[in-house]
């Protein structure tokens, strides 16, 4: 039986393997194309989502594409709500305080338990502990309402006292909060941080423009949230006669001087004297949906943040096609059957200089290769002698 290769068995090996080797190399490996054929297509340009980590403005232009405005806002985003694309963004994971912007996270997760015809009696305990100076409704202890009634007190009027009610048919304070942390973290929403489910000012309560825009996005595929942040008028039963609420959102209502923006879906607005003024606004135009977050603006007064999401709808709906996006409200969605979810500032930080070109495949080929060689060498030193039994 043989047990051992020949020396030129040896070598013809080598040469195989060799050839492997040629063959599974990168194509940056070789000299260019042959004479006659195509050139190989330039790689793709695609944006690296660590560009959202990034301090100052984001984008990535093409020629002739519309100028970003300079606008005040200390973060911001703009993105495409049916791609999730960001077009633009400033100090988009800046963590700052949401305001009741923080309510579109508490309808992504209470709305789906609750059906708005359940009627609900309202308790001392659910209003005792609403914070002082919040934004209210005016729901009352002993009144019944219907639950699409609070998510009228919640959408339009901002009212913790609508959220604290939902709250407790909800599981509790507590158990919402924890509630809205798991659903952050299933978007990928890695920024905020919850701990007042209403937006009131709370040690410790963040959010970010990123994690903001997350929500809204998401809350446009629900149909209740959709339909709840497109009202802008409603009645809202009081003692003897409902009265009639308004949206809080000027940029959908066009109040107090502000112009309605053409298109405008809705979502949420906020203000604290801590967060200042916060606004998630979607508009749709030419069948496309934009959403953009405006987190505290620093220049002019409380109105300024409208005027800020209106430049960025306009600028984000002339830029389509002009631009290639700078990251992905998906970005940090956990993959499935993945444990966690790696920022993608980390797992992405690589440029793709850093990139070798090289495949396990070719790496394994290659260390075959320089194996044989070895093994030819040896059998040449022993004279090329073969062992049989």
């Amino acid at each position: 039986m043989i047990t051992g290769l020949s020396y030129r068995a040896a070598v013809s090996a080598c040469s195989l393997c060799v050839a492997a080797v040629l063959a599974l190399t990168p194509a940056t490996a070789a000299a260019g194309p042959r004479a006659g054929d195509p050139a190989p297509p330039p790689p793709a340009a695609t944006p690296g989502p660590s560009l959202l980590y990034r301090e100052g403005t984001q984008v990535r232009p093409h020629r002739g594409a519309p100028e970003v405005p300079d606008v005040s806002a200390l973060s911001w985003v703009v993105a495409d709500a049916g791609s999730g694309e960001v077009l633009a963004a400033s100090e988009a994971h800046r963590r700052l305080p949401p305001a009741s912007t923080l309510k579109t996270l508490f309808a992504l997760t209470v709305l789906p338990v609750l059906p708005g015809g359940l009627q609900h009696t309202v308790r001392y305990e659910e209003l005792e502990d609403v914070g002082e100076g919040s934004s209210l409704v005016g729901v009352e202890e002993g009144h019944t309402y219907q639950v699409a009634d609070l998510w009228h007190g919640v959408f339009l009027s901002s009212g913790n006292d609508a959220v604290h009610v939902l709250a407790s048919m909800g599981g509790g304070w507590e158990a919402t909060v924890e509630r809205m942390q798991v659903k952050a973290r299933s978007l990928g929403a890695l920024d905020t941080h919850v701990v007042s489910p209403d937006g009131y000012d709370t040690p410790g309560q963040v959010s970010s423009a990123y994690d903001l825009a997350v929500f809204g996005r998401a809350g446009l595929h629900n149909p209740d949230f959709a339909r709840y942040c497109a009202t802008a008028e409603a009645s809202f039963p009081g003692d003897g006669s409902p009265y009639p609420i308004e949206n809080t959102n000027r940029l959908l209502t066009g109040e107090d001087g502000v112009a309605p923006y053409p298109g405008l879906i809705g979502i949420k607005n906020g203000y604290t004297s801590n967060a200042g003024n916060t606004l998630v606004a979607a508009a749709r135009r030419g069948g496309r949906t934009l959403v953009v977050t405006v987190m505290n603006p620093q220049a002019g007064g409380g109105f300024t943040v409208y005027e800020e999401a209106r430049e960025l709808l306009d600028w984000g709906f002339a830029a389509a096609g002009r631009v290639d996006p700078v990251g992905s409200l998906d970005g940090l969605r956990p993959k499935s059957g993945a444990a966690t979810a790696v920022p993608v500032a980390a797992a992405t930080s690589g440029t793709p200089d850093d990139y070798s070109g090289w495949s396990g495949t070719a790496i394994v080929a290659g260390l075959s290769g320089l194996g044989a060689g070895a093994v030819a060498l040896r059998l040449r030193a022993k004279g090329g002698r073969s062992t049989r039994s």
